[in-house]
């Protein structure tokens, strides 16, 4: 069974809060939970105190939590990374016992390392696991995580920034497909990276460490590189977008920034490729139709 999609959104609602205490509540959910008790304590005096509907900054306190949410954008657990010094430690919680042996929880550890290697920029991140949670541990041992120490009531598992980037690269994440990427391409979006700030640019920058870099003039025609055109469908919308670089970026004009959430997600994909792709608030679910131009294919090589 393929790994299902999933994806982490850094804000917490109200009712996220509610759903964190339902899976609280259940003895088998915090069996392996350290400090379960505490935290669902702390929820519900939350709760019980503040009248907001996003508490997203009562969660960050003392680390970055992270709702866990399937391709129909409905939570299925969350994800706690507390960064210590260089290094990240990483709690993961599949909530619900209906969702548990679905690969959810491999799908959540990957979206973690993501970002706590291209975002938060940590040079180890850390498991720490009950022995007796086989299930989680076999998660994280397939993921690549390496086992570090061990004591009667923890097994530290740990994954460095350096096996992860090799790992992208040699062993691509079962759910999408292989994208490719020009050699300029990647020099030009390098340079970008190193400029830009926002909270999209990681998944950039994820995007070209995976993806399989070509020479331009063989890379196939088929393949969405910078300044194409492509027929997309968005849901059930079906749009035309240029793909371009932020300072030609013009929504009202189709031209789609390689920083946004969409201009990001085709990067390096082909025609009849079908994805899953979070942007902010939902996920949306897109399919390359047609690449109508693309540079290198019209030999256009100084764009």
């Amino acid at each position: 069974m393929n790994t299902p999609f999933v994806s982490l959104c850094p804000e917490i609602t109200r009712a996220n809060a509610l759903t964190l205490m339902d899976w609280l509540e259940d003895e088998d959910v915090t069996r392996f939970l350290s400090d379960s008790r505490h935290v669902s304590r702390s929820i519900e005096q939350v709760i019980g105190r503040v009248q907001l509907p996003i508490l997203t900054h009562l969660f960050n306190q003392g680390g970055r939590f992270f709702m866990a949410y399937d391709q129909h954008d409905v939570p299925v657990g969350f994800v706690r990374l507390v960064k210590m010094g260089p290094d990240c430690e990483m709690v993961l919680v599949i909530g619900d016992r209906d969702n548990w042996g679905r690969k959810f929880g491999a799908s959540a550890i990957r979206e973690g390392m993501k970002l706590a290697f291209f975002e938060m920029r940590a040079e180890k991140l850390i498991a720490k696991i009950h022995p007796e949670n086989v299930r989680s541990l076999n998660a994280f041992l397939r993921s690549g995580f390496l086992p570090e120490s061990e004591t009667p009531a923890r097994k530290s598992l740990v994954m460095s920034s350096g096996r992860y980037l090799r790992l992208l690269r040699e062993r691509p994440a079962v759910h999408t497909a292989d994208i490719y990427i020009t050699e300029i391409d990647k020099a030009r979006l390098r340079s970008l990276i190193d400029l830009e700030q926002g909270s999209d640019i990681f998944e950039l920058e994820h995007e070209i460490e995976r993806a399989i870099v070509v020479d331009p003039r063989k890379v196939a025609e088929d393949v969405v590189t910078m300044n194409s055109r492509a027929l997309l469908q968005v849901n059930d919308e079906e749009v035309e977008v240029a793909l371009v670089y932020p300072e030609e970026a013009d929504d009202r004009a189709g031209k789609l920034s390689v920083c946004s959430g969409i201009g990001t997600a085709i990067l390096g994909y082909k025609e009849g490729d079908a994805f899953s792709w979070r942007i902010p608030n939902r996920t949306c679910h897109i399919r390359i139709g047609k690449v109508l131009y693309q540079p290198e294919a019209a030999g256009d090589f100084h764009l």
